[in-house]
């Protein structure tokens, strides 16, 4: 990818997962969408990020009735993703056959970004199985895909392998966030400079960590508003990553015009971070990492020999989003989903197995009681 290119790209991207729904909760609000992507193009804006598997496919068609079939297709950038493991995708027929869907929803008639989705130590394998890395290269050839990369959650010594395994890859989308910064489970910073070692530009997904940034604890809240009153907590999340070196562009999964406007008020001209800034910021971190939470690094050391099969992890983090940032009923809808043909966090018999081989020493059987008493 051109350098000049990627320094020039409007810093602020709109993801397009989190469209507002109708009244159904369902079917995306088209007329809405259309509004907020007007005023996302006036605001100098270009870059649209959708996938495959968002909504099941109306977040593609939404894509096509708000932004393609009413601008020119050069004046943005659309960005979509295939998904190995999206259902119905069984082989290699199918996983490649989501390029020409995704077309046909759009209408785009090419991508000027295309990644791989998800890439993950757990889903690794179809990608290499199905030639998935020489299809994007063939289909660039043929000028179905301007750009190609893969977005990513895993570790910062996987995302090392794959770089150096593709080293044609043009772009990697990973979350970061000023809260996952120093996380022992997200590794943004080590993933962050991992694809800075290989040169890799960056697309920032999550700057606002699924919106709870944007409602941060209390002690977080007051000392960005101390700095900066008339600063949204949202604006300081997006600004603390699009101010990093290498970031191509930072999505931001806007549900509303009023989400929009705030984003495009501080992004619109765009200002990095000053060094005061960079240090309230760095104040906001640690007031989170000392706020009450699970140590839980997600190493899953506990799960296997759980007689309950419970999925201790997945559950701890559920728990932490309450903890962290009082995001009680994000925390039960997740810790419903999570836990859905499984067993909760009831389930547990005390047996001892996973506190006697956990790293990180957690009492286990009593964080599971309280994510009981608190979630289910």
């Amino acid at each position: 990818m051109d350098r000049t290119f990627a320094e020039n790209m409007p810093k602020l991207g709109f993801g397009l997962m989190r469209l507002p729904k109708e009244a159904d909760g369902i079917h995306i609000d088209i007329e809405q969408t259309k509004q907020m992507v007007d005023e996302f193009l006036e605001a100098g804006m270009r870059y649209f990020d959708t996938a495959y598997v968002y909504d099941g496919g109306l977040s593609e068609e939404a894509a096509k009735a708000a932004l393609v079939e009413r601008y020119p297709r050069e004046s943005f950038f659309l960005a979509t993703k295939l998904n190995a493991k999206a259902q119905g995708c069984i082989n290699e027929e199918t996983a490649k056959n989501q390029l020409e869907i995704s077309l046909e929803r759009t209408g785009a008639g090419y991508f000027d970004f295309y990644l791989l989705h998800a890439l993950s130590e757990q889903n690794r394998h179809l990608y290499d199985r199905y030639h998935l890395w020489d299809f994007v290269k063939e289909m660039k050839e043929k000028g179905l895909i301007r750009h190609y990369g893969f977005s990513f959650h895993d570790s910062p010594e996987l995302l090392d392998e794959l770089l150096t395994l593709h080293p044609d890859v043009e772009f990697v989308q990973l979350q970061i966030n000023y809260a996952d910064w120093n996380s022992l489970t997200v590794q943004s910073r080590a993933c962050y400079e991992v694809a800075r070692k290989h040169g890799k530009p960056i697309v920032v997904m999550e700057p606002v960590k699924g919106g709870t940034l944007a409602a941060p604890p209390k002690d977080v809240k007051d000392l960005l508003q101390k700095a900066a009153p008339d600063a949204s907590p949202a604006s300081w999340a997006v600004r603390f990553v699009a101010s990093k070196e290498g970031i191509l562009t930072v999505l931001s999964g806007m549900s509303n015009l009023e989400q929009m406007r705030d984003n495009l008020s501080y992004m619109r001209d765009f200002r990095p971070l000053s060094a005061e800034e960079e240090k309230v910021m760095e104040s906001a971190q640690k007031i989170l990492a000392e706020t009450r939470q699970i140590p839980c690094t997600g190493c899953h050391y506990c799960t296997p020999g759980c007689p309950m099969s419970i999925p201790i992890p997945e559950i701890f983090g559920c728990m932490n989003k309450n903890l962290v940032f009082g995001a009680l009923e994000t925390a039960k809808k997740d810790y419903a989903w999570n836990t859905k043909g499984k067993s909760g966090a009831d389930a547990c018999i005390a047996c001892g197995q996973c506190e006697s081989v956990c790293p990180q020493h957690i009492e286990i059987i009593s964080w599971l009681e309280d994510c009981a008493a608190t979630l289910a």
